[in-house]
């Protein structure tokens, strides 16, 4: 399909998800307001994902729904989002799966060695999938909100320091190094003999230009997008540790508000357009990377036989980490099969 039938095509289809739709008068009065809460920079392509989306929202209800969007943490980190979504202090958010593990520990699945370094086709078994639809059950249920429809991927996630170049995990012994969040990263981060330190996102810049680090676990363009290498980062061992996605959620007061035709235009929109969002993400990490080079970041792309070593090692240690992330013996089983099925 070309470009220009490929554009026409998401056109057609947003069009035809809004015509129901738009038969129905909006008075503004009538609108229904929606607060969304992100910490990451308006230019994160998780940021331009869910503004388009609200804007597209707001043209297909005919101004019924109209969204706002508060960047960089100007409401809540997303450590602490969650909190948020279950009390009803916000309306949507898109944490990361790693950042509500304190409530469903299953979240860190893509923290399992079979998952270390993945292929994509094969971790979108799993996101799109059973262990996928098994995770979504239980943060609905868990923090009280409704999943908009498939997780918005951010892509790859690997290691970034500021002093010490790497070349194996081996390196990262006696290293502070800071987690996003989620009992899975921390876990890796004492496999290599780190130190594990969790900082809320908004709070990294400041947090590495003092020292309180000495590396952190992240993507390119999250790197990217908060200019780090103007807080002292150098490096970057890109192993593909787990590729990280962020789960679009409405807070169950929020979905509440709206009637079935609202709630089928919001899901089928977003349905329309993840593929599009996806692909953004994925050409920003390409963008990203060049950007961090081009102001003097070095990248290490261990070869695929250290990759595999290291990987066959985290199996051996597997049980530990079921252990400390209590991940559930159901998504162990899930992932298993899923991943073994199209290994």
């Amino acid at each position: 399909m070309t470009r220009l039938n490929r554009r026409a095509f998401v056109t057609a289809a947003a069009s035809a998800v809004a015509a129901p739709y738009l038969s129905r008068k909006a008075f503004a009065d009538d609108t229904i307001k929606l607060r969304c809460s992100l910490d990451t920079a308006p230019s994160h392509p998780r940021n331009q994902a869910i503004v388009d989306y609200l804007g597209k929202l707001e043209e297909a209800s005919h101004g019924k729904i109209k969204g706002e969007v508060f960047h960089s943490g100007q409401l809540f980190a997303d450590l602490n989002v969650a909190k948020a979504l279950i009390q009803g202090q916000v309306d949507m958010a898109a944490p990361g799966t790693w950042a509500m593990t304190g409530l469903v520990p299953d979240g860190d699945f893509c923290q399992l060695p079979a998952l270390y370094s993945p292929a994509i086709d094969v971790f979108r078994r799993c996101a799109d999938g059973a262990p996928g639809e098994f995770v979504n059950k239980q943060l609905e249920a868990k923090l009280r909100s409704h999943i908009l429809g498939s997780w918005l991927e951010l892509g790859n996630e690997n290691w970034y320091t500021t002093k010490k170049e790497i070349h194996s995990l081996e390196d990262f012994n006696g290293l502070k190094i800071r987690s996003p969040g989620g009992s899975g990263t921390s876990w890796r981060i004492g496999f290599v003999h780190g130190i594990a330190n969790v900082t809320p996102w908004p709070n990294v810049p400041l947090a590495l230009s003092q020292g309180t680090f000495d590396g952190f676990v992240s993507s390119d363009e999250s790197v990217n997008s908060a200019k780090l290498w103007e807080a002292g980062v150098k490096y970057s061992y890109a192993d593909h540790q787990f590729y990280a996605n962020y789960v679009p959620m409405l807070s169950d007061s929020f979905w509440s508000r709206l009637g079935e035709a609202e709630r089928k235009l919001m899901r089928e929109l977003w349905a329309a357009n993840i593929e599009r969002y996806r692909a953004m993400s994925t050409k920003s990490q390409a963008d990203a990377r060049k950007t961090m080079q081009a102001n003097g970041v070095s990248f290490f792309d261990p070869p695929a036989d250290q990759i595999a070593a290291d990987r066959k090692r985290m199996i051996a240690a597997q049980a530990d980490l079921i252990r400390d992330t209590k991940l559930s013996p159901d998504i162990v089983k899930l992932v298993t099969d899923t991943v073994g099925s199209h290994s």
